[in-house]
């Protein structure tokens, strides 16, 4: 039997501490106009070194325990949890684990997932299809990342992008297979790994990138070619999705597009001839919060009223990998 997959509860979370344009000027050779004008920023949430047990976890765990808030139900009636992010405290055991005992989970099946940037939207879409087979009933999927504490704040290229934060979502199995995903792509290209990546030890860096002064343990991005690669995915994956479920940009209320930088969600508009009312943008707010940052709008989004139950709505995001992800969501 195949049954549809309901968003019945979202919620995000992101860090009090604000870190302003001008505050990174303070130590940084750059300014609030440089950044704005280049990334569209103009402040990051980022978790404080100062504050007892902060983190990714506690960030992930306040998203879902929202989510479940928002759906109404408690942590005892999720079968699985999807964690997505690359800056989770350890390794083993996976931070969704440690999520599942925070949230008060019985035996909910918990793993996290690598997809960086697009890791949220590859979640979603394993959850759309494991509900539909009818092997899980209620699924927490969470995106969320910390980047600010693999950011180099001594280098101003890749430092002044990212933020932390965390979006997650609820889904519900449906007896209506109409609800839920209806187009869905995942991929990656592997050969552009060198394009974006942390690398831990010496021997992990390429040999073109020896003289990278970012510190070893932090992100290191060719910001030139993963724009290229942006841009041109975006409207790729945007337009076929179009083109296989019969939908056109009317019929759908809103495009939740990954915060990488507004200048690539400005191009993605301009060419496919998006309504900038239909693509939101928190990237000025949060900075660029890899797997959290489609969560993240669309909580904004939920919470504004401007998704509703029977809308269309399209998730866009791409990542480290170099990854990419889409779906068309009926609510």
């Amino acid at each position: 039997m195949t049954y549809g997959a309901r968003i019945a509860g979202v919620g995000s979370a992101a860090p009090a501490r604000v870190v302003t344009n001008y505050d990174l000027a303070e130590t940084l050779d750059t300014s609030h106009e440089w950044i704005v004008q280049r990334t569209g920023i103009h402040r990051r949430h980022l978790l404080d070194p100062e504050t007892e047990n902060e983190g990714e976890l506690g960030l992930a765990t306040g998203a879902l325990q929202r989510a479940l808030e928002d759906a109404g139900i408690p942590g005892s009636e999720l079968d699985l949890i999807i964690h997505a992010s690359v800056t989770s405290e350890m390794s083993c055991p996976s931070n969704a684990c440690r999520i599942a005992e925070a949230v008060g989970t019985n035996t909910a099946a918990a793993f996290d997932l690598l997809a960086a940037c697009s890791g949220f939207v590859y979640g979603m879409n394993i959850a759309d299809s494991l509900i539909r087979t009818g092997r899980f009933s209620t699924v927490g999927v969470i995106g969320c990342d910390a980047l600010g504490n693999v950011s180099d704040f001594t280098e101003r290229t890749v430092s002044i992008l990212f933020g932390d934060g965390a979006g997650a979502m609820v889904l519900r199995r449906d007896e209506d297979p109409s609800i839920g995903c209806v187009h869905q792509e995942m991929g990656a290209d592997g050969t552009k790994w060198r394009m974006l990546y942390m690398p831990r030890r010496e021997r992990e860096v390429p040999e073109f990138d020896r003289d990278n002064p970012i510190k070893l343990g932090c992100l290191r991005m060719n910001g030139r070619e993963v724009f290229k690669f942006a841009v041109t995915k975006f409207r790729k994956v945007i337009e076929r999705a179009m083109a296989e479920t019969g939908l056109g940009v009317d019929d759908i209320s809103q495009f939740v597009c990954h915060q990488s930088n507004a200048r690539i969600i400005d191009s993605a508009i301009q060419k496919i001839g998006l309504p900038p009312e239909k693509v939101h943008i928190n990237i000025n707010e949060y900075g660029n919060t890899s797997a959290g940052s489609v969560g993240l709008v669309f909580d904004d989004l939920w919470r504004a009223g401007k998704i509703k139950r029977g809308d269309h709505v399209m998730c866009v995001a791409f990542g480290g990998g170099l990854t990419w992800a889409a779906n068309v969501w009926k609510v």
